[in-house]
């Protein structure tokens, strides 16, 4: 018969009883903690910015006088391929119809198409911006607006090459005119939408993100890097935020197989809009700044070793006779590190605030030379082709050697007068045979030394004073003329 022990029964319900009562006390009193996952950040949507900007953008098509369908060479391609290789080539595809003059037949010809590209319309009394390359040449242009209305375009002004940036206007009022962005407050990362007509396929949207701001590919223009899709036809077609402003007129691409491969380059609307008015001026063109130098960019050990600190400014590699830097006092080896108080970071910055200065202004250089920095105020002239730098002189046929030039492997000669004035030099030394450490420099023969370090040396006796005290253990910065133009060098000593 089964015996139950009552007693050991009471004690396990008592502890079992105690165990519930606990745990239920757990639950009451500790919260239940949720956890909450990382919210992903949704993509953004494109369709509000398309029905707020595409009303605006345009497609645009050139004509131009050519042989009629049927006289064109065997092999012509289409004007989208014709287009494409022009502008991302440099040069026309081959078998492509001729260029250029051609015979007086008019017979023979008609208006052909040339080209395809995009643009946007500034103002609504038709104002519309573009890309140079795309009306650059052409005979006629026509703007289709998206809703199928079609303008022959009248080229405003001439259209500027070194921005790739012009203005067409067509004869119609009440038109939907975009909005125009701050470049300043884009951000690299930043999504950013196109509008075009990529191989003649209008209204296009692509997008992508800015990969990076102030990309240097040209002397006047700080270019905007995005990874949006950009092909033959988007060229003059906005670049638009997500505020549905626009911010830069598609232009460039990067490409080593002639398709898109994800680095596109857009013109910074400011800059752009700074050339549109200039283009819809009285004038008609677009006039910029010069001062008269030719400038590098200045090397970490340059900057160092002359005590500038970090490599900035633009070196003065020479300096055109009779240009405002000659007569504000610029000299050859000088380096720009300020234009009217902005910094000059880079060698590029110069060309840019000179180049959007009106001329005729005063402004004032900041330049530093032998150690320490001077202020010479400049008037701003009209900028006009370069000139070709003079050839240097021929060489002395009777060198003279010291100890203290062998001893950094150069032979060294007083620079005759007429050379000197030739040259506009105060003094300087001539460099008649490098050896060893010099050679090792890049010092040629014919180079003419004007300093060493910061220190000036107008002859064969103050060179000699000056590279007896320098410390030889390390290395000696040279400034020297090599024809026309000026630049630093560094000896480093002999291990």
């Amino acid at each position: 018969m089964l015996q139950i022990d009552w007693k050991k029964m009471r004690s396990y319900a008592l502890v079992g009883a105690l165990a519930a009562a606990g745990t239920m006390a757990l639950v009451a009193v500790q919260p239940v903690v949720a956890q909450s996952a990382p919210q992903p950040r949704s993509l953004p949507d494109f369709t509000d910015l398309v029905e707020q900007v595409g009303p605006a953008v345009v497609n645009i098509r050139t004509l131009e006088k050519r042989a009629a369908p049927g006289s064109a060479a065997p092999g012509a391609m289409d004007e989208e391929m014709q287009e494409f290789f022009r502008r991302f080539f440099g040069q026309p595809m081959p078998n492509a119809p001729r260029q250029g003059p051609r015979p007086n037949r008019p017979q023979d010809e008609e208006a052909q198409p040339r080209g395809v590209g995009s643009g946007f319309i500034l103002s609504s009394d038709g104002f519309v911006m573009t890309n140079a390359h795309v009306v650059d040449g052409a005979e006629e242009v026509l703007v289709t607006l998206p809703d199928k209305r079609e303008f022959k375009a009248r080229i405003v002004g001439t259209p500027d090459k070194r921005t790739d940036v012009a203005v067409v206007k067509i004869e119609a009022t009440g038109l939907p005119a975009v909005k125009i962005g701050d470049v300043n407050r884009l951000k690299v990362g930043e999504w950013v939408m196109a509008i075009g007509s990529p191989f003649g396929l209008e209204n296009t949207v692509t997008a992508g993100i800015v990969s990076a701001k102030q990309r240097d590919t040209g002397d006047y223009l700080p270019f905007i890097q995005t990874d949006v899709a950009i092909n033959p036809g988007n060229s003059g077609g906005p670049l638009i935020n997500m505020r549905g402003e626009v911010v830069g007129i598609n232009s460039q691409i990067y490409s080593r197989s002639g398709g898109f491969m994800g680095i596109s380059f857009a013109i910074p609307i400011d800059e752009a809009i700074r050339v549109a008015e200039q283009l819809r001026s009285p004038t008609g063109r677009v006039s910029r700044g010069r001062i008269g130098v030719q400038i590098d960019q200045v090397t970490k050990d340059v900057a160092e070793s002359i005590g500038l600190g970090k490599p900035q400014g633009a070196l003065v590699r020479s300096v055109e006779s009779g240009s405002p830097a000659d007569k504000a006092g610029v000299e050859a080896g000088d380096i720009i590190t300020k234009f009217d108080g902005k910094a000059i970071e880079k060698a590029t910055d110069l060309p840019r605030l000179v180049g959007n200065t009106k001329p005729g202004t005063k402004s004032t250089l900041t330049v530093f030379r032998r150690g320490g920095s001077k202020d010479l105020g400049v008037q701003i002239a009209e900028i006009e082709p370069e000139k070709v730098a003079t050839k240097a002189p021929a060489k002395d046929d009777k060198p003279k050697g010291s100890p203290a030039a062998q001893s950094i492997g150069l032979v060294v000669s007083d620079l005759p007068e007429a050379q000197k004035k030739e040259l506009k030099l105060k003094g300087g030394v001539k460099v008649e045979s490098v050896a060893e450490a010099a050679a090792r420099a890049g010092i040629r023969e014919g180079d003419i030394i004007v300093a060493i370090g910061n220190t000036e040396v107008g002859s064969l006796r103050e060179f000699d004073a000056v590279v007896a005290k320098v410390d030889k253990t390390k290395p000696v910065p040279v400034l020297l003329r090599r024809g026309e133009l000026a630049t630093y060098l560094l000896i480093r000593p002999l291990r």
